[in-house]
C-alpha cells in the first residue's frame, strides 16, 4: 500500500515542484473562491444570466485573440519569471476588486473590465504553467505524474474554493472573498522565489520573428491530426457544454429556491467529481485504453449535465453535478495528457497556448450563447441542450480514434512506451498518456 501511494505522488520527490504545488493549491483555492464570489455578486446585482454571460466572455475573451501570440513569447521568455509577474498582476487585480466591493463602488461594468484585464494575465500564466513543469521535473518518466498532480491540485482547490466562498459570502460578503483570493497569491508568488536550480532551456542564438514562429506553431498543431482532433473535440466542448457553470447562480436560486450556499455546494459537487477523476488519473499504470476513457467520459459529461438539468432536488443535482465534474475532468485531462507527451519540446510553449486557447477562445463565447439561451428557452434547457451535444461529439470522435491510434504508434516506440506489456508502459502513468493503441 505505501509504495501504491509512493508511486501516486512520486512527484513530490522533486523539491521545486513541492514548492510550486504548495503554493499552487493555495492560490487557487483563493481563486475559486473569488470566481464563485464574482457570479454570485453579479447575479445578486443585475438578476440577469445574461450579464453572468458577458462577464464570463470578458475574462476568457482576451485569451482567444493573445493566446497563440502568448505560446509564440513564451518559447522564448524565461518561463519562471514570466509566472512571478502574472502571479503579481493578478494579485493586484484581486486587491482592486476587494477595494471597490468593500467601498461600495463596485459596478457591473467593472467587474467585466477587471476581468477582462485578469483574462489578458491569463493569456500569459495559463500556457506559461503548463510549459513550466517539464522545467522542475527533470525525468521525463515522472512529467506525466506530475500533470496528473497538477490537475489533482486544480480540482481539490474547486472543490474547497467555493465551499467557502459560499459562508464567506452568507457571513460577511463577496468583498473578503476577494480579499483572501489577494493574500492567497503571496504562497505561490513566495513559492516561485524559493525555487533553486530551475532549468533553463536553451535557446538558440538566432530565431525566427514572432509571426514565423507563431506560423510554425500553428502548422504543427493543424497538420499533425492527434493533436488537431483533440484540440477540436476540446474547444466544441468548450463551446457548447463547459459554460453549464455561468449559470450556477440561476440553479441556485431560482430552480433549487437555495442562496450563496447553495452555490456553493454546487460548484463544490463539480469540483468533488472533478478531483475524484483526477485521482483516478493518477493511478492508471499503463497507457492502453487512455483512447477509449476520453470517448466514454465526453459521454459521460454529457449524461451528467442532461441529468442535472433535469433535476429539482439539491441531492439530486449534487449526485449530476458530481458525475458531470467527474467525466469534464477525465476527459480533458487526458487530452492534456496526450498533447504534452507527444509533442516537440522546442514548441511546447506555442502548442500549449494554443491547447490553453482551445478552450479560452471558444468558452467565453459558450458563455455568451449560454446566457443568451437561457434568456429564451430557459436554464433547464440551455443545460439540457449543452448534454445533447456533448454527447454528439463522443460520435464524432469515436470515428477519430482509429487515425489517431495509427498516427501516434511511431511516437509511442520512439519515446519506449509500447514495446509489449513491459516497463515502458509504466513511462506515461496516469495523467498524461497518448491514446492507446490496441
Amino acid at each position: 500500500m505505501a509504495s501504491r501511494v509512493a508511486f501516486m505522488f512520486r512527484a513530490f520527490a522533486y523539491p521545486n515542484y513541492r514548492l510550486f504545488f504548495g503554493g499552487q493549491i493555495v492560490s487557487l483555492i483563493g481563486s475559486w473562491i473569488s470566481m464563485t464570489a464574482t457570479s454570485w455578486l453579479v447575479y445578486r446585482l443585475t438578476g440577469s444570466a445574461m450579464a453572468l454571460g458577458v462577464v464570463g466572455f470578458a475574462g476568457q475573451f482576451p485569451g482567444f485573440v493573445m493566446g497563440p501570440f502568448a505560446g509564440a513569447l513564451l518559447d522564448r521568455w524565461d518561463r519562471h519569471r514570466v509566472l512571478v509577474v502574472t502571479q503579481f498582476l493578478s494579485m493586484l487585480q484581486s486587491f482592486v476588486l476587494a477595494l471597490l466591493t468593500f467601498t461600495g463602488h463596485i459596478t457591473v461594468e467593472a467587474i467585466v473590465v477587471l476581468n477582462a484585464v485578469q483574462g489578458v494575465v491569463n493569456a500569459f500564466d495559463m500556457p506559461a504553467r503548463q510549459a513550466f513543469v517539464p522545467t522542475i521535473i527533470s525525468d521525463r518518466e515522472d512529467l506525466a505524474n506530475a500533470i496528473a498532480m497538477n490537475s489533482s491540485m486544480f480540482n481539490a482547490a474547486r472543490l474547497i474554493g467555493p465551499s467557502i466562498a459560499g459562508l464567506l459570502i452568507a457571513t460577511a460578503g463577496e468583498a473578503w472573498c476577494f480579499l483572501v483570493d489577494g493574500i492567497s497569491y503571496f504562497a505561490v508568488i513566495i513559492a516561485l522565489l524559493a525555487m533553486k536550480d530551475v532549468r533553463r532551456r536553451h535557446r538558440p542564438a538566432a530565431h525566427p520573428g514572432i509571426m514565423a514562429h507563431l506560423v510554425e506553431g500553428w502548422r504543427y498543431v493543424a497538420g499533425f491530426r492527434p493533436i488537431r482532433s483533440l484540440m477540436l473535440q476540446l474547444a466544441w466542448l468548450c463551446l457548447v457544454a463547459m459554460p453549464f457553470s455561468v449559470l450556477m447562480p440561476v440553479f441556485a436560486e431560482t430552480i433549487l429556491g437555495g442562496g450563496p450556499h447553495t452555490l456553493g455546494l454546487l460548484m463544490g459537487a463539480s469540483g468533488l467529481g472533478a478531483l475524484l477523476g483526477a485521482l483516478w488519473l493518477t493511478t492508471r499504470k499503463s497507457v492502453v485504453g487512455l483512447g477509449r476513457v476520453i470517448l466514454i467520459n465526453t459521454v459521460v459529461f454529457g449524461g451528467g449535465l442532461i441529468g442535472f438539468a433535469l433535476s429539482h432536488w439539491l441531492w439530486l443535482s449534487l449526485v449530476f453535478m458530481t458525475i458531470a465534474g467527474f467525466g469534464m475532468m477525465v476527459q480533458m485531462g487526458s487530452t492534456n495528457t496526450v498533447i504534452q507527451t507527444i509533442v516537440d519540446e522546442e514548441k511546447r510553449g506555442r502548442v500549449m497556448s494554443f491547447y490553453v486557447m482551445s478552450f479560452l477562445g471558444t468558452a467565453p463565447f459558450g458563455s455568451l450563447l449560454a446566457g443568451w439561451l437561457s434568456t429564451r428557452i430557459g436554464a433547464q434547457q440551455t443545460v439540457f441542450l449543452s448534454g445533447v451535444l456533448c454527447v454528439a461529439t463522443a460520435g464524432w470522435f469515436a470515428r477519430e480514434l482509429p487515425a489517431i491510434r495509427v498516427l501516434v504508434r511511431p511516437i509511442y516506440m520512439r519515446m519506449g512506451i509500447l514495446p509489449e506489456v513491459a516497463e515502458g508502459l509504466q513511462t506515461a502513468t496516469n495523467l498524461m498518456t497518448p491514446p492507446e493503441q490496441d
